[in-house]
């Protein structure tokens, strides 16, 4: 007669073993397809990176350069020049939104595009250009940013928008006390006399004479706030 053998208690870690068995046996193949998908995805991301993103990066930063030398060279020409070379600069502009539009690059032609469209007055293309710009890791050009949003606003007669933007100018990059002194004044100044805001144009006068009072806009601050009364604002 065949010994029978009596069966041994399994162990904790043999227990563990077990239950591994069952659940790969059971879910396996499903979790194989998501680490496969997790590891196209992550290897399709740094082939973006490194084979097409990187180089559309430097390719994009080449065309801004030339953009920003056309956009520079505006400000030392005069007559039909510098007509043309605002066009040189907008049709550059725009061939860089078009073809990088996911890179930095492309991000800040926006920027030189709006500045441009500004120039020439067409100020809804302005406001357009301007308004994709994200100047989030560069605040002090979203500040210029944000202040040409306010002069083309104020050339379309939109006073509450260009107050609007004017002070996220002056708030954006307040260590450049020259460019938000400028803003927060022209916030002041149309609150007074176009949007006829007595009390907002004397708070904001006063901002400007606190925050900024070496300034050339603190000085003109201090000239607006005697017309209302007020004196000896430091």
């Amino acid at each position: 007669m065949a010994e029978v053998k009596s069966a041994r208690p399994r162990t904790e870690s043999e227990a563990v073993v077990e239950r591994a068995k069952d659940f790969w046996g059971r879910f396996g193949k499903i979790i194989s397809i998501a680490l496969g998908a997790v590891i196209l995805l992550v290897g399709g991301f740094l082939i973006y990176k490194n084979f097409i993103q990187g180089p559309k990066e430097k390719k994009a930063a080449d065309a801004i350069a030339k953009v920003q030398t056309s956009f520079d060279s505006i400000r030392n020409l005069s007559g039909d020049t510098v007509n043309r070379f605002i066009d040189i600069t907008i049709a550059e502009s725009e061939n860089v939104v078009k073809q990088y539009s996911s890179t930095k690059g492309g991000n800040l032609a926006h920027f030189y595009a709006g500045a441009s469209y500004l120039i020439k007055g067409n100020f809804d293309k302005a406001v357009s250009h301007l308004k994709e710009f994200d100047g989030e890791d560069a605040p002090q050009i979203q500040a210029r940013a944000y202040k040409l949003l306010g002069d083309a606003y104020a050339e379309q007669g939109k006073g509450k928008d260009a107050v609007d933007y004017y002070k996220k100018a002056a708030r954006q990059f307040e260590e450049d006390d020259n460019a938000a002194s400028e803003a927060l004044f022209l916030a002041a100044y149309l609150s007074d006399k176009v949007l006829n805001d007595k009390n907002g144009a004397k708070e904001l006068y006063k901002e400007v004479k606190t925050k900024y009072g070496r300034t050339q806009w603190g000085d003109e601050a201090e000239k607006y706030l005697a017309t209302h009364g007020e004196y000896n604002v430091d």
